[in-house]
């Protein structure tokens, strides 16, 4: 039986560069994901349940002073000149209110509007916005009332002169703390 030999060297051939070339891109592609894994932390994980759960009570007890106080907020922000103007209604009128904008996913188009009380009209604040707001939002209103802080606390579409009424819907998840 005859010796095999070779005819040309390896490199020489197609398959071994077909190999290499798949090698060389699944590489190339899981150090890139590792890249942009390192780079972009997901910042939206909690990894601290138990203290996130006594929050969620403190909150509800805020929105519970809220709906004790009879409180209802109608919203409307003004693209145009940026105002933010909240008429305010119930048994509690703070000098300053705290308008909360909070993205649901993405933290840096969160906006805090501190909102002032008009000194012509009872129960109208007013503040200014830096940009315009478009899309889905959780809308945080804050104020004080004998020194415990009340919350107003809904997710709403946030678009083009849409007026947005807060305290309007039941409060979810306080079933048993009206007791």
């Amino acid at each position: 039986m005859p010796a095999a030999t070779a005819t040309s060297p390896w490199y020489k051939h197609l398959w071994p560069w077909i190999i290499i070339g798949i090698l060389t891109c699944s590489v190339t592609l899981t150090l890139s994901m590792v890249t942009i894994a390192v780079k972009n932390p997901d910042n939206l994980v909690n990894d601290n349940y138990y203290e996130a759960g006594k929050g969620i009570n403190r909150s509800l007890d805020r929105e519970l002073l809220a709906q004790t106080l009879l409180l209802r907020a109608n919203v409307h922000l003004d693209e145009v000149t940026g105002e933010v103007d909240v008429r305010l209604t119930g048994n509690s009128m703070p000098a300053t209110l705290e308008l909360n904008l909070i993205s649901p996913t993405q933290p840096d188009k969160d906006r805090k509007i501190t909102l002032t009380r008009s000194a012509t009209e009872p129960g109208r604040y007013i503040g200014q916005l830096t940009d315009k707001i478009e899309g889905r939002r959780f809308v945080e209103l804050l104020g004080s009332q004998d020194d415990h802080v009340w919350r107003m606390f809904e997710e709403e579409q946030i678009g083009h002169d849409k007026h947005l009424l807060l305290g309007d819907e039941p409060l979810q998840g306080a079933e048993d703390l009206k007791q």
